[in-house]
């Protein structure tokens, strides 16, 4: 840890630890002179005293706001798994999947520091398996470093990917992927014993040379005793203001849903900064309305690609040769299709169907 800290200061001094990354898009966005975050940065900002922020982010448009926002951290979360692909927990993601999502982040966050969760299972067999799959991540998927579940039982895995030449963000207190053992989603810390015990892991991880931790769903002041013990920088989500940043996931501080089931399980340490929810809803049942009304798109507004008077003519003339045999064909297949509605208005299928409206049918 000592070393990595001197090269952090070295790197500071001669300005080396960022690289410039640098597109017309993003000059011409102001971000062009923005330079790329390190890990070795991170502990520079720790020893300033600077807040660090950090958000998830799971596909290429979230990379780009996180990046054009100014955020220090982008982690590709396993929490995808939940926000992204429905299920109930984390547990089910699996390493094609992150890499999939990896890939995709990498492409839009080019300053930020990309951080990829190793998912359940891809880490805890052995340390050879997790230093395997850190290096999938940067290899196939471009990430900067690897974020996993554990203390102290995680330290020598943490040492054996590190000491291969990954960086490695550790990861305690509530750990969503050991939910199994952890009786679900539970605030850990919360006795002076077990609160100690979280302070003895990160100092393990630490040693073991993670360059930063993320304490989840601890009282305040666990957080803040961890905080000022480390060297390290500490990112703290449901752990109160004394850790050295804060991390929310992206859909749940910009309120992107607002289904019934998923408010239920949005975590109550969570601040939403908007309510983009309501207005992707909103949007959405405008663009239905307008569809089925008639109103979009108009031929005004929204049908640009023009025909000249003398190719319609042509275009009319050339219908007109077939047109017989065209509405032959097409009663016919309209037949069909009115007698397959019958059946599903009876309900013959066993499908559940809904008889239609009298007046629709009319």
């Amino acid at each position: 840890l000592m070393m990595l800290l001197r090269a952090s200061r070295r790197a500071s001094k001669r300005g080396l630890n960022r690289g410039f990354a640098v597109s017309a898009a993003q000059a011409a966005t102001g971000m062009g002179g923005r330079r790329k975050m390190s890990a070795l940065e991170l502990i520079s900002k720790r020893r300033r005293g600077e807040r660090i922020t950090m958000v998830t982010a799971y596909d290429y448009p979230s990379a780009l706001h996180c990046d054009l926002a100014g955020i220090d951290v982008v982690l590709v979360g396993d929490s995808c798994g939940m926000v992204e692909l429905g299920y109930e927990n984390t547990q089910p993601v699996t390493m094609d999947e992150m890499l999939h999502h990896a890939k995709a982040v990498c492409r839009g966050a080019k300053h930020p520091l990309v951080v990829a969760d190793l998912p359940f299972g891809a880490y805890e067999i052995s340390p050879e398996q997790a230093q395997e799959a850190a290096y999938r991540f940067v290899k196939e998927a471009g990430a900067d470093c690897v974020k996993m579940e554990g203390g102290r039982i995680r330290a020598k895995t943490a040492k054996k990917v590190v000491d291969g030449g990954v960086a490695v963000m550790g990861h305690i207190g509530l750990t969503p992927q050991h939910i199994s053992v952890l009786g679900g989603f539970r605030a850990q810390g919360r006795t002076a014993k077990k609160a100690r015990e979280l302070l003895d892991d990160a100092l393990a991880l630490e040693d073991a040379g993670c360059f930063a931790i993320v304490i989840e769903c601890v009282p305040p002041q666990v957080g803040k005793a961890i905080t000022e013990a480390l060297e390290i920088p500490t990112i703290g989500i449901g752990a109160g203001p004394g850790t050295t940043g804060q991390v929310l996931v992206y859909h749940d501080m910009l309120g992107m849903t607002t289904h019934p089931h998923y408010k239920a399980f949005t975590p109550k340490f969570c601040k939403k900064f908007a309510d983009l929810g309501d207005s992707i809803r909103e949007g959405l049942e405008s663009f239905k309305h307008e569809v089925e009304s008639g109103g979009f798109p108009s031929l005004d507004n929204h049908s640009p690609y023009k025909m000249t008077k003398s190719e319609e003519d042509l275009f009319m003339k050339m219908l007109e040769t077939d047109a017989d045999e065209r509405r032959v064909i097409h009663d016919s297949k309209a037949k069909k299709l009115k007698e397959t509605d019958e059946y599903d208005v009876l309900n013959l299928y066993g499908g559940g169907y809904v008889t239609p409206d009298k007046s629709q049918e009319e």
